[in-house]
């Protein structure tokens, strides 16, 4: 599938952001490469969201969703998913920007690794706060994440206006039902679940996307969570129904042979990191109930790890 002929949806979700959606929307509208659809979900907003979108979708070729009740940004996902043709969907908050040449890029990039399922890159913060913000220096294949996730919750990933997936991915992860326990950070529902179902997950490193930062930043204020004792509690269990939920809809099952697999799933990051091994390794140590495959693993992983070592390729940082 080439570049002209993967058709690509632009996801919006908006709640009270009737002072940022315009210039959102015109970011995916003014793309060097157009979308073949956008599609606004506003989330039963108290201000006058839903008049400016109304007349967005008058005026350009915008769908919108004006949902009559406010269910949280999962909901969002939901509906907007439901409605999207795209084969590459992609992700926009409604607070933040593209870069004019962030769609033909990202497909250009999807287009040189047919086996990305799964692409976030960098970017640059604006607003309360500036900087460029990079998970790495260079595009990196991530490989796949399902045990690292399912065992120790890895989270690979970044901030919703920097994701994109394959429809084939997303449509195994959505529609979620656990609207309540993802009001916000629904983003983590689309990084875990995607890693959960097998995505394997590349990194572009250029910073394509504007976020905005400003007061109500869910994501930028996660620090003032800490006042919350009970936060992270509650969010492990949130996510253990989440990825729950995702495997039996799939059908999936846990992992056999977890310290053989652990070092499949490792061989598929051509570059690994030092951190990489030691998630792997604790994974053995901690879940692998039978004692031989626990030592044979370790050795096994070890092995790999001193192999990685004298060929050049394990990234320390």
């Amino acid at each position: 599938m080439n570049k002209k002929t993967m058709r690509t949806s632009c996801l919006i979700s908006n709640y009270n952001y009737s002072e940022f959606i315009s210039e959102a929307v015109y970011s995916a509208l003014n793309q060097t490469v157009k979308f073949d659809e956008i599609i606004i979900v506003d989330d039963a907003s108290t201000d006058n969201s839903a008049e400016i979108i109304s007349q967005l979708a008058q005026e350009a070729n915008v769908k919108c969703i004006l949902q009559t009740q406010n269910k949280g940004q999962l909901s969002c996902f939901n509906e907007a998913f439901s409605a999207a043709t795209g084969d590459i969907i992609f992700f926009l908050d409604a607070d933040d920007i593209y870069e004019p040449q962030y769609l033909e890029k990202a497909l250009t990039f999807y287009q040189r690794h047919r086996e990305c399922d799964f692409l976030f890159c960098g970017y640059k913060k604006f607003g309360a706060a500036e900087g460029t913000f990079k998970d790495f220096g260079v595009d990196l294949d991530l490989g796949y994440s399902v045990i690292r996730t399912l065992y120790d919750g890895e989270w690979i990933g970044s901030i919703t206006s920097t994701l994109s997936m394959r429809r084939e991915v997303l449509r195994k992860v959505l529609p979620i039902p656990y609207l309540e326990d993802w009001r916000v950070r629904a983003d983590d529902c689309l990084i875990w679940g995607a890693s959960v179902v097998g995505a394997k997950k590349f990194y572009m490193s250029e910073a394509l996307i504007m976020y905005r930062i400003h007061e109500s930043n869910n994501f930028h204020n996660s620090k003032f969570v800490g006042r919350d004792k009970n936060h992270e509690y509650r969010r492990f269990w949130q996510r253990n129904s989440l990825c729950n939920y995702i495997m039996q809809k799939n059908t999936l099952t846990l992992p056999l042979f977890l310290a053989f697999n652990s070092l499949n799933e490792l061989e598929t990051i051509p570059c690994p990191k030092f951190k990489d091994f030691m998630v792997y390794l604790k994974i053995i140590f901690i879940f692998e109930n039978n004692l031989y495959w626990k030592v044979k693993g370790t050795i096994l992983l070890l092995n790999y790890l001193f192999k990685q070592f004298m060929s050049g390729k394990l990234k320390v940082a």
